[in-house]
């Protein structure tokens, strides 16, 4: 039984495993380049709905099914990913799987950089990958929707971890029609997650650094970004704490966009 979290070690020791299902989230143009032997890749962008204003909620399930059985997937594989930017992607993809029901599955922590750095085995050598007729039941569990997200800031059980930018969240960054953030959102950049003196793997204070915000605390957490593509890390390092956490995949892009949803916005004080 592979970790949620996993070593690229303890990976390279797995690949030969019959019921290992890689998957490869890197840049379009990375994977051409080099990639896991054996991984099989998904663009980031077939994640997204690509729909304005709120590009990141989740793709029609006809799209996900054609996804999934493009990719070769079934109930009984485990199924690992990487990326090449420190787990946004990786994560958006855990949370996909979450929300088709699929609970087998790691994160390579580091992705390819990590990998790389050890000097493991790469290939531009693309695997073809056998289709197969998937049928999936969407899980609404870990979806957060702006429903969701308004009715909690009322609730003192839940708190909202927005994993923007400081100035994202602080509105002197503006990339929607409004800048700041939902009202008694806290902050902590997905950026502050990785070890950057460590191929970008999950800081090893990870639990600290999130108690230190009081969101380790809560007893629900609904996390955001732009585009639920930063939060993709911010919700799986939540899942590797145990913490009952969710996803806004409308996420800012939504929220910025809807005049009628209230904005804490610090720089317009």
């Amino acid at each position: 039984m592979l970790s949620l979290l996993i070593e690229p070690q303890t990976l390279q020791s797995a690949l030969s495993r019959d019921d290992i299902l890689l998957i490869d989230l890197c840049r379009d143009e990375i994977y051409a380049q080099t990639h896991l032997p054996g991984a099989v890749h998904i663009s980031p962008s077939e994640l997204v709905c690509g729909i304005q204003p709120a590009v990141g909620r989740l793709p029609s399930k006809e799209h996900l099914e054609a996804l999934f059985s493009r990719i070769g997937y079934s109930p009984d594989k485990h199924i690992v990913a990487y990326d090449d930017e420190g787990g946004g992607w990786a994560g958006r993809f855990i949370w996909t799987l979450d929300v088709i029901g699929h609970d087998g599955y790691s994160v390579l922590d580091g992705g390819l950089i990590a990998w790389a750095a050890e000097g493991r085995p790469v290939t531009g050598e693309v695997p073809v990958a056998t289709r197969t007729e998937v049928t999936l039941t969407i899980d609404p569990a870990p979806i957060a929707e702006k429903e969701d997200v308004l009715a909690s800031i009322d609730d003192d059980s839940t708190l909202v971890w927005d994993a923007r930018s400081v100035e994202e969240w602080a509105g002197t960054r503006v990339v929607a029609a409004r800048g700041g953030h939902v009202p008694g959102a806290i902050n902590l950049d997905w950026l502050e997650l990785m070890d950057r003196d460590n191929a970008l793997r999950l800081r090893r204070d990870l639990k600290e650094l999130i108690d230190a915000q009081g969101l380790g605390q809560a007893k629900q957490v609904i996390t955001h970004c732009q585009t639920h593509h930063r939060s993709g890390l911010t919700y799986f390092a939540g899942k590797l704490l145990g913490m009952n956490i969710r996803a806004y995949h409308g996420s800012w892009s939504e929220w910025g966009n809807d005049p009628d949803m209230p904005v804490e916005n610090p720089a317009a004080r």
